[in-house]
């Protein structure tokens, strides 16, 4: 991974220079285009880096998407306009936290079309260059599939760029989400005909894209596409792979140390030696202020809802969640959480912190009194952490393969039961879809899985968001809320993007 950054670095200076040269203002900047561009092996490694660029960027997965996931029950975010007009399905799609999704993921999606487009006319030999091409047909498919379910559906689609004609940039929307779902699985065959597994990989390229990530993403596509039996097919690729396991600890898929486990399959990546990059997320879901010690942006917090999801006898519970008493290391000390000096600020909408992402901030402080850069970042208006924060890991696999058995009509008892044990809690037998809703809820709550298209792909959103929201203290923190499952299914698309797209892109029906 460390050469990726270095990379990076060289390449966000190449592209001071090539910017200039290009003409088409509305062509996403990314990966170069220009003739004097993709000639050498070193051009195609610049290329490909250049696609894990925007990872770090915070309206990518620092915050991003996870400002529209706080409309689930889950989530009770610090008091913000825009976070209000999302909970209450309000937006129009111009709202600055959220505006800027939709053109980076095309933008990441433009920069892997370039690596397609050009890299097999490099002198490269044949294992590199196939790398090479794997990743960047997996990178555009996870961009591509996180577009899709927020923004498509039956009626529309989400635009496919023109993989062969970089200047062709004013392309409608495909007929139907289930044509991006095509194109996406496709994608995702090829990368992982492509890619090697991760154990193949050397560790200075942990972080590149792998097989069992590419089979991860199909389950989840297919999932979304109602497809089961190649849901099925594809998490069983994974399990019978032997290359995955989930770790005895639930707890200890959190830490820096499990970075890299049986349990990883695809995260935002930190690094080790350098902490300004990585995902923010981790600062994001701090305490805001921190306590006085670092500068916690206290956004996101666990609901009443979420916490008395959990059975009392559930390991997760405690390592996702504190609650008031509970003791936790902060920066070297033994604390007792929203007691004395730890009290929760006014901001903290629920009077609950997600635990998942706090060891950084257990490090001791340096005795000059400044945090360890081993972990975190020193400075508190980038809050990222040496901290992997995970976007597909096996668990998610598991109860994707579960789901998509039920929905066969298949028993998923050996699946639930896995996940449920780690937990500590008893096998079940005969299990339904809402052991399954549970079991889902409890296992990756706060994670970029997100929660809310759960319930909107389940069907589920309009009963649940017809519920009140609760503070740990029994207050309501959000009355029941009116979500329209004829509109409120998708999101709204950037009127920015509409208004440069010269009558290409229509927004979505209803917003």
């Amino acid at each position: 991974m460390k050469n990726i950054i270095f990379l990076l670095l060289s390449f966000t200076m190449l592209l001071g220079f090539t910017a200039c040269e290009n003409n088409l203002d509305l062509e996403p900047q990314g990966a170069p285009s220009s003739g004097n561009f993709w000639k050498t092996p070193e051009d195609a490694k610049a290329g490909v880096n250049a696609i894990y660029g925007l990872y770090s960027d915070d309206n990518m997965y620092g915050r991003g998407f996870f400002w529209l996931n706080n409309a689930s029950d889950d989530i009770g975010t610090k008091p913000r306009q825009n976070a209000e007009r999302i909970k209450n399905f309000i937006v129009d799609g111009s709202e600055s936290d959220t505006k800027s999704i939709w053109p980076i993921h095309y933008e990441i999606m433009k920069r892997c079309n370039d690596v397609i487009r050009n890299i097999p006319n490099i002198k490269l030999d044949e294992n590199t260059k196939n790398n090479m091409l794997g990743q960047a047909y997996f990178n555009h498919a996870v961009m591509h599939l996180e577009l899709a379910y927020r923004y498509g559906d039956n009626r529309a689609g989400i635009p496919i760029q023109d993989r062969d004609d970089p200047t062709n940039v004013y392309v409608p929307r495909a007929k139907n989400v289930a044509e991006n779902y095509a194109y996406i699985a496709a994608d995702l065959i090829k990368a992982a005909d492509l890619l090697p597994y991760f154990s193949e990989l050397s560790a200075d390229n942990y972080g590149r894209a792998h097989k069992t990530a590419a089979w991860g993403y199909l389950v989840r596509t297919y999932l979304y596409a109602k497809d089961w039996d190649n849901a099925i097919k594809y998490a069983n690729l994974i399990v019978n792979s032997g290359k995955h396991a989930l770790l005895p600890n639930f707890e200890d898929v959190f830490k820096i140390a499990n970075n890299w486990s049986s349990e990883y399959i695809w995260s935002v990546t930190s690094s080790a030696d350098n902490t300004t990059l990585g995902s923010i997320f981790p600062g994001v879901c701090l305490e805001d202020k921190g306590w006085g010690a670092y500068n916690g942006w206290g956004n996101f917090y666990p609901t009443k809802e979420l916490f008395d999801a959990y059975d009392p006898a559930d390991k997760r519970r405690s390592a996702t969640i504190l609650q008031k008493g509970d003791k936790f290391t902060y920066f070297g000390e033994e604390v007792i959480f929203n007691e004395g000096k730890y009290a929760v600020s006014s901001s903290n909408r629920t009077g609950y912190q997600f635990k998942k992402y706090m060891e950084p901030f257990s490090y001791p402080k340096t005795t000059s009194g400044g945090v360890d850069i081993r972990y975190v970042n020193a400075n508190g208006d980038k809050p990222s952490t040496t901290l992997n924060v995970p976007l597909l890991r096996y668990a998610d696999v598991i109860l994707m393969l579960a789901e998509a058995k039920l929905m066969k009509g298949q028993n998923a008892d050996a699946e639930i039961n896995m996940i449920r044990n780690r937990a500590g809690l008893s096998s079940i037998s005969n299990a339904t879809m809402d052991d399954l809703k549970r079991e889902r809820r409890c296992e990756l709550a706060g994670e970029w899985t997100d929660r809310h298209y759960d319930l909107v792909r389940w069907g589920d959103a309009q009963a649940t968001y017809a519920k009140p929201l609760h503070h740990y203290n029994g207050t309501v923190i959000y009355p029941a809320r009116n979500f329209n499952p004829a509109v409120h299914h998708v999101w709204p698309i950037p009127p920015d993007e509409i208004a440069v797209s010269k009558g290409t892109l229509s927004q979505n029906e209803g917003w």
